[in-house]
């Protein structure tokens, strides 16, 4: 399994930046889960590919891409693109996206070919497919409707958080696994801002460590979503936990697993 994390944010000499505004993690080059930079940082044949973007929540930078995403695929798409989100994120994206207001109406839209794009609603606990993917959406502890997954290949296990505090259901649940080829985890802000985390309910290192502690599963950690603003403090806070199999993965980065 192939998984990259898409560049989201611009250096002042042009490069894409290690630092993450936008959360979109592309598998194998035809799922994307969540889309925040989805639009702007895809390459061309995942753009030819992706047809199915499955997400874990709808704050904004988690969904900011998928409206122009599929606004560039609208004319050319044979069968339409999917959306596969809890019902209380579909009907966020109805109620607040695509409303006519903010953007058209994409479910309600037609080209040549037919409809352009769909909801297709998954229940917790509940295995699902995605093109060559097996998935299962996990409850995790944040401010809104918000979900990890467990998503196999057939070949290799991931797990992954996204948007998180702190949580129990979801290390029980790959603990149960017996084994996964890596987790991907959220690390938002920097220990001195504990309680800012708390009152948005993201992780800390400190608050990380605590939850690796419940991990029974000997793999590659890695950490993803630390606000730009904090990215120095964070990344020196979890090195200094010294915890072997902990590693950033940083905006731009590919992961094979």
């Amino acid at each position: 399994m192939k998984i990259q994390l898409l560049p989201s944010t611009i250096e002042p000499d042009g490069t894409a930046s290690v630092r993450q505004h936008l959360s979109c993690l592309v598998i194998d080059d035809l799922v994307a889960i969540d889309a925040g930079s989805l639009a702007q940082a895809v390459s061309p044949v995942q753009r030819a590919q992706i047809r199915d973007v499955v997400l874990t929540h709808a704050h904004l930078d988690h969904i900011a891409g998928l409206p122009l995403f599929v606004d560039d695929l609208f004319a050319s798409v044979e069968s339409p693109i999917v959306i596969h989100a809890v019902q209380e994120v579909i009907d966020v994206l109805e109620r607040n996206i695509f409303n006519w207001s903010v953007y058209p109406r994409f479910s309600e839209l037609r080209n040549d070919h037919g409809p352009v794009m769909e909801y297709r609603p998954f229940e917790l606990g509940v295995e699902f497919s995605v093109r060559h993917l097996k998935l299962k959406a996990i409850g995790v502890n944040h401010k809104v409707p918000s979900v990890g997954f467990i998503i196999s290949d057939g070949n290799s296990i991931v797990a992954m958080t996204g948007d998180t505090a702190e949580l129990n259901g979801f290390w029980n649940r790959v603990n149960d696994l017996g084994n996964a080829a890596a987790v991907i985890v959220e690390c938002a802000f920097p220990n001195r801002l504990a309680e800012l985390a708390s009152i948005s309910h993201h992780l800390t290192p400190k608050s990380l460590e605590r939850e690796l502690a419940k991990l029974r599963i000997d793999c590659p950690v890695y950490v993803m979503s630390i606000k730009p603003a904090y990215y120095d403090s964070v990344v020196e806070e979890l090195s200094a936990l010294k915890i072997p199999q902990l590693r950033v993965f940083d905006s731009g980065q590919t992961l094979s697993v």
